[in-house]
């Protein structure tokens, strides 16, 4: 478990895989809807300066889900989707992640697990790529500091 409210924490357990742990003030209940319900997921789903202007999401198993960020400063869209492997209500879904425009290789299997002890949830993401080069790439991006911040807004959301 993540060591306090607050706090991301990125590991690199195997040569494809990057893990994302935060624990949040709310049950586990509270967090999964956020992840998974349109409404909630359009007041946190993005990093400052941007805005999730399509949020469509089939929450059930080979259910599509699709996501369009827009960047507020230069009006750029960057637009992403998946199918829903596993949705298994309030504690994993796992899902797949292709950009349209794909700035790493193939796509991302992504299994959200939600821990909940004392009204508190640990959140643990862990995405599996098809290459270590493909992960390599998500590292060297802002991905840390961009989940960091849509983490914290859902935080707040929570409250």
């Amino acid at each position: 478990m993540a060591e306090g409210t607050g706090t991301l924490t990125l590991t690199t357990p195997t040569e494809r895989e990057i893990v994302l742990t935060r624990v949040f003030d709310a049950p586990r209940s509270r967090v999964f809807d956020a992840l998974t319900r349109p409404d909630l997921l359009e007041r946190w789903h993005r990093p400052r300066g941007w805005s999730l202007v399509v949020c469509e999401v089939d929450l059930k198993p080979r259910g599509a889900y699709r996501f369009v960020r827009r960047r507020s400063a230069s009006g750029a869209d960057m637009a992403l989707g998946g199918v829903y492997r596993e949705v298994v209500p309030p504690e994993r879904l796992v899902y797949t992640e292709r950009f349209d425009r794909p700035w790493y290789p193939g796509e991302a299997v992504i299994t959200t697990v939600l821990d909940e002890q004392d009204g508190r949830t640990t959140l643990t993401a862990t995405q599996r790529y098809q290459s270590r080069a493909a992960r390599d790439l998500v590292l060297g991006s802002p991905m840390e500091d961009r989940v960091a911040e849509s983490y914290d807004k859902l935080a707040e959301l929570l409250k």
